[in-house]
């Protein structure tokens, strides 16, 4: 059999939702040409069936030219089947807010995950999973970071094409709030008062939630360099409280790193209740 000279693509999967895959799988006009530019060698989600060159397991023979990961890391054996992916693959691309940023998962990083194995599990004690959600990036090198909950399809597209052209993908680091202008919707929060993550939020969605009066959740996760200090105190000024603040970053990316700092500064914005009166 001849070699096939197409560039090689596999998609992996760990703790997520499957939406991030689905949105290659959505691709419906643009996923017949791709597949002649390039031959995709593992993708479990779309087909299970076992060739002669790629084995279906979850682990992968390789080596690949491109890697899309999807989904957190939450057990042993994920970080020893990324470490696997890493070796086997040419270049590696997170997509998601689970494989950026540990996704809604990472919520048990801020609790007590045995009380959570407890209340959810009938026999916890078969249950083996780490204390944490981390992003793909805490265990290994990562080429390209795709935000968004799920990712959007165009900006998943461009990063295809772009390292498999040997190129840099074009995916601005600008804000929402970019998105807003160029769509022509005025600033709920400028209007309206409504509180919104847009002005620290990776642009990716098309500012949908204000275009439709509705304040951004930060599905895309950070931006590039965002100004927290300044959100929380305009999310402060919109009536938010410190526990509300904190909640509504840790929504879609909670460990995200460029998040960190939020609890502290939530709490220094924190009103001063007026002193108590001297008894006369």
């Amino acid at each position: 059999m001849e070699p096939d000279p197409r560039p090689s693509l596999a998609v992996w999967k760990f703790a997520s939702c499957d939406g991030c895959q689905l949105t290659l799988l959505d691709c419906e006009d643009e996923l017949l040409p791709l597949t002649g530019r390039v031959r995709i060698a593992h993708f479990l989600e779309m087909s299970s069936a076992e060739d002669a060159q790629e084995p279906a397991t979850l682990a992968g023979t390789g080596p690949y030219d491109l890697s899309l990961v999807d989904g957190s890391i939450t057990t042993d054996e994920d970080v020893r089947r990324i470490r696997h992916i890493r070796r086997i693959s040419r270049r590696l691309v997170t997509i998601g807010a689970c494989a950026t940023a540990g996704g809604i998962q990472a919520l048990r990083n801020f609790a007590d995950v045995d009380a959570f194995r407890a209340a959810v599990y009938a026999n916890p004690e078969y249950i083996a999973t780490l204390d944490t959600s981390t992003p793909i990036s805490a265990h290994v090198p990562v080429d390209f970071e795709l935000r968004g909950c799920p990712i959007d399809r165009g900006q998943l597209l461009e990063v295809i094409t772009a390292f498999l052209a040997g190129r840099k993908p074009n995916i601005s680091s600008h804000s929402v709030c970019f998105q807003c202008k160029r769509r022509g919707t005025t600033c709920i929060t400028v209007a309206q008062g409504i509180p919104c993550l847009g002005p620290v939020t990776h642009a990716g969605c098309g500012a949908l939630c204000p275009a439709y009066g509705r304040g951004c959740y930060g599905c895309f996760g950070p931006m590039a360099n965002p100004n927290l200090e300044a959100m929380v105190r305009e999310l402060r000024h919109d009536g938010m409280t410190e526990r509300d603040i904190v909640r509504v970053f840790r929504t879609f990316n909670a460990a995200s790193p460029e998040y960190g700092p939020v609890p502290e500064l939530a709490a220094q914005s924190a009103p001063v209740p007026p002193a108590e009166e001297e008894p006369r």
